[in-house]
């Protein structure tokens, strides 16, 4: 076996894991795979014979050309996950495998990969690093270029961002989540008296995606023939202004949130909010601590 043979065995048994941090940095399978593959390049031309961790070593790599990636793409002010919209999703669909970014996705949970979106790039990478893979602040202060008490900072930071403080009493929280899975639910199921059971009689649906209009849904018969089995799989429940709503982010890319307004325990109002401004400008929050690897 040649040496640049025995380094490319090497390395793959470090692909799933460059590629499960990349991902969760970056938000898109064809960047993650772009990157990892330059951490191969970079790695089959590197002197690595004093490495005693060769793991970290790549994962430090990784790490880094992520980071410039995300900085530059915060200079160009490219298109962030919260900006695209149905059709770009549709073409976007046929430039990947589906399922592969479906299980990464889901791994670590669509509506964190949209609230991760709203990180810097350095508290996104110390926070990804550290709360996700447990790397040391040691570790990761090198990757930020930070020491190691503001990287203590900016994943502190960045936690605080993603979880944020439940702004409403902890029984409305439980109450609003009951109710919110069960519009879902019936949703999802295409039942129609659930689905009613729920809803104000006079609840009303904005719906922003028609463009130049919004179009309202009054009533809760319209509302829910409208809805009734259309309600996407990915739609998960979030915290929406300190409140419970939903984030529909197929393989992590924000199609729209629903923000609900709920009056004598039935909902009166819901907006479907897809235009990327508006949204940048609603508080979004995971709910639950657990990230999953």
């Amino acid at each position: 076996m040649s040496e640049l043979e025995w380094m490319a065995e090497q390395f793959e048994t470090h692909r799933s894991h460059l590629l499960a941090v990349a991902y969760r940095m970056l938000g898109s399978l064809g960047e993650a795979e772009d990157t990892v593959q330059e951490t191969w390049l970079r790695y089959s031309r590197a002197d690595t014979s004093d490495v005693q961790n060769l793991g970290g070593w790549l994962t430090t790599v990784i790490s880094r050309l992520c980071l410039d990636m995300l900085r530059s793409r915060k200079s160009r002010r490219e298109e962030s996950l919260e900006s695209h919209m149905p059709d770009m999703y549709e073409s976007y669909k046929d430039k990947c495998d589906p399922e592969h970014e479906a299980l990464l996705a889901d791994s670590v949970g669509y509506a964190l990969l949209v609230v991760l979106d709203k990180l810097n790039p350095s508290e996104r990478v110390a926070f990804v690093l550290h709360d996700i893979f447990a790397l040391t602040f040691t570790e990761i202060a090198p990757v930020v270029g930070k020491s190691e008490a503001a990287t203590r900072q900016l994943a502190s930071r960045a936690r605080r961002r993603v979880q944020g403080t439940e702004t409403a009493p902890e029984g409305d929280l439980v109450r609003q989540r009951k109710l919110i899975e069960a519009f879902l639910a019936a949703a999802r199921a295409g039942d129609f008296e659930k689905l009613i059971a729920v809803l104000d009689p006079d609840v009303e649906l904005r719906d922003d995606r028609r463009a130049g209009a919004l179009a309202v849904t009054r009533g809760a018969r319209a509302l829910a023939e409208q809805v009734s089995g259309r309600i996407q799989a990915a739609a998960q429940i979030a915290l929406v202004n300190g409140s419970i709503g939903v984030i529909a982010a197929p393989r992590g890319r924000l199609l729209y949130v629903l923000k609900y307004t709920i009056r004598q325990g039935k909902i009166a109002e819901v907006d479907l909010i897809s235009d990327p401004a508006a949204i940048r400008r609603l508080d979004l929050k995971v709910l639950g601590s657990v990230w999953r690897y």
